[in-house]
C-alpha cells in the first residue's frame, strides 16, 4: 500500500470511497509481498497492483463489485492448476487478497496512510476470515486508531499472518547518504527514489550542493562528508555512496562508514583508486574486516557509460546487496525467481 499512499490519502480527503484489495497471504513464488495492493475508486480508476499483471483484471472486477456492495471478501488465487492456467498465473504460487470497501472517515486505513507518508512506522492489522472480516486497526506511535479487537495475540515486527489476522508492517523508508554533488548523484537520487529509498545528497561545496540539482532528494546538505555523517544516525539498514572521488573528503567519511552499522558501502573510482584508496585506509588503522566491506569499483558490472547507466548499476547493487542475492542473469540461475 506504500506505493499507492499518497493517491489513497487524496481519496479520502477528497471524501471519496474506494475499493482496497490488499495481498494478506502467499505461498509458493509469489511475486508480490504482503500489503500489496490494489485500489478503485467510484469513477472506476485503478492505482496500484497485487502480482505483477496476472489476476489484475479479477482483482479489479472484485473491487468494482464490493465498491457497489460493501461486503468485505477474501479470496485465493491460484490455489489450483486449473485455476493457475485460467487466470494466467504462471510463477506457480497462490495468494489471498482481502478486498474491502474504504469509506473516507475510516480512522484506520487513515491513520496508517498519515503515518506511511510521514514516514513513521506503523502496522495496519487486519480480520481476513471470521463474523469482522474486513475490520482493521493502526498501531503507531500515536497508539490505536480502528475497531478490530485482537484479544490476547503477540504481533510480529514484520508482515505476516498471525491466525485470523494479516498484519502489514511499515517501517520507515531506509537512508541512502550520497557524498559528492557529481553529475551521475542526480540519476542515483531519481533512481533511488523509485525503489523506496529516503535520499540525501551531501557536499562541502555549495555551488554544486543545491535544491535546484537535486529536486528529487530528500535532503541537500552542505557540509564536509565526515562531519555529516558523525551526525547521522546510522541503520543497518542505511546505504552510504562516496562520489567524491578526492581523497581529502573520502578518506575520513570511509574512516567512519566502514566501522559504523551502514549494510551498504560503496564508493566511486578504478581499480588503481580502490587499491590506492585502501592502503591509505590501512595506514589510517583499519583492519581488513573493516576494509572487506567496501565496494569499489562501486556497482553491477553493466558495462555502461552513461550518468544513468552508471547510476542504475550502483542502485542495482545497492538493492542486490540489502536482498542478499548474487545479482546474476535470472536465465542462468536455478531455482525460484522470487526467494
Amino acid at each position: 500500500m506504500r506505493d499507492i499512499a499518497t493517491t489513497l490519502r487524496a481519496w479520502m480527503d477528497a471524501g471519496k470511497p474506494f475499493a482496497l484489495a490488499s495481498v494478506v497471504g502467499t505461498e509458493g513464488s509469489s511475486p508480490r509481498p504482503l500489503g500489496t495492493a490494489l485500489a478503485v475508486d467510484g469513477d472506476g480508476t485503478a492505482v496500484g497492483g497485487v502480482s505483477g499483471g496476472c489476476v489484475e483484471a479479477a482483482v479489479y472486477t472484485r473491487c468494482l463489485e464490493i465498491l457497489e456492495t460493501g461486503t468485505a471478501q477474501t479470496e485465493s488465487f491460484g490455489s489450483t492448476e486449473e485455476e493457475q492456467f485460467y487466470l494466467g498465473i504462471t510463477c506457480g504460487g497462490s495468494m489471498d487478497v482481502l478486498t474491502v470497501r474504504v469509506e473516507p472517515d475510516d480512522t484506520a486505513i487513515a491513520a496508517a496512510l498519515d503515518a506511511i507518508l510521514a514516514g513513521e512506522p506503523v502496522s495496519l492489522v487486519r480480520a481476513v476470515e471470521g463474523p469482522d472480516l474486513g475490520a482493521a486497526v493502526a498501531i503507531s506511535a500515536n497508539g490505536f486508531a480502528g475497531h478490530l479487537e485482537l484479544g490476547a495475540i503477540d504481533l510480529p515486527a514484520t508482515s505476516g499472518r498471525v491466525g485470523r489476522f494479516a498484519v502489514e508492517a511499515y517501517t520507515p523508508p531506509p537512508d541512502l547518504f550520497i557524498y559528492g554533488a557529481i553529475d551521475f548523484a542526480a540519476p542515483i537520487v531519481r533512481i533511488a527514489k523509485t525503489v523506496g529509498f529516503r535520499v540525501t545528497v551531501c557536499d562541502a561545496r555549495p555551488v554544486f550542493a543545491t535544491e535546484i540539482r537535486f529536486p528529487e532528494a530528500d535532503a541537500v546538505i552542505v557540509d564536509w562528508p565526515h562531519r555529516h555523517f558523525d551526525k547521522t544516525k546510522i541503520e543497518p539498514t542505511t546505504a552510504v555512496v562516496v562520489l567524491t572521488h578526492d581523497e581529502k573528503f573520502d578518506l575520513p567519511l570511509l574512516e567512519r562508514a566502514l566501522t559504523s552499522d551502514a549494510g551498504y558501502i560503496g564508493a566511486l573510482g578504478s581499480r588503481a583508486t580502490h587499491r590506492d584508496r585502501l592502503e591509505r585506509l590501512r595506514e589510517a588503522g583499519l583492519g581488513e574486516e573493516a576494509l572487506t566491506r567496501l565496494r569499489s569499483p562501486i556497482g553491477l558490472d553493466l558495462n555502461g557509460r552513461t550518468a544513468d547507466e552508471t547510476a542504475l548499476s550502483i542502485v542495482a547493487e545497492i538493492v542486490a546487496v540489502r536482498n542478499d542475492a548474487r545479482a546474476g542473469f535470472l536465465t542462468e540461475a536455478q531455482g525460484p525467481i522470487h526467494h
